[in-house]
């Protein structure tokens, strides 16, 4: 399996970036995807994940900025991310796992693949 994400970049305050993974190996379809981040010395930080179903959940922090989807006839995800304020930036990460249960969702212990992160920077 493999994950590759990209899109990360520099941006202001109030900008808009679109986070994008590419999966391979694996049947998509029935994954359920997830972005989290990361910044130096803190977790891995849950941002947003879909399932399967399409249905999506986000961290509290970006709930109405940031918007998850997903192309299962492309196996890519994408990370719609607008009005971003310098708390957003760091490294962003793609993960999935075939069999993740609701009340683990927001747990990064619980995805079996991870891609190599893109950095996202947000200036004040």
């Amino acid at each position: 399996v493999q994950l590759q994400a990209s899109g990360g970049g520099l941006v202001q305050t109030g900008g808009s970036l679109r986070l994008s993974c590419q999966a391979s190996g694996l049947t998509f379809r029935r994954y359920t995807m997830a972005w989290f981040r990361q910044t130096p010395g803190k977790e891995r930080e849950f941002v947003a994940s879909i399932r399967s179903s399409g249905h999506t959940y986000y961290a509290d922090s970006v709930k109405g900025r940031f918007t998850m989807s997903r192309d299962n006839a492309e196996n890519t995800v994408a990370l719609q991310m607008n009005n971003l304020k310098p708390e957003d930036t760091a490294v962003y990460y793609c993960a999935a796992d075939s069999a993740i249960i609701l009340s683990s969702i927001r747990s990064s212990d619980q995805y079996d693949y991870w891609g190599r992160g893109t950095l996202v920077t947000v200036s004040s």
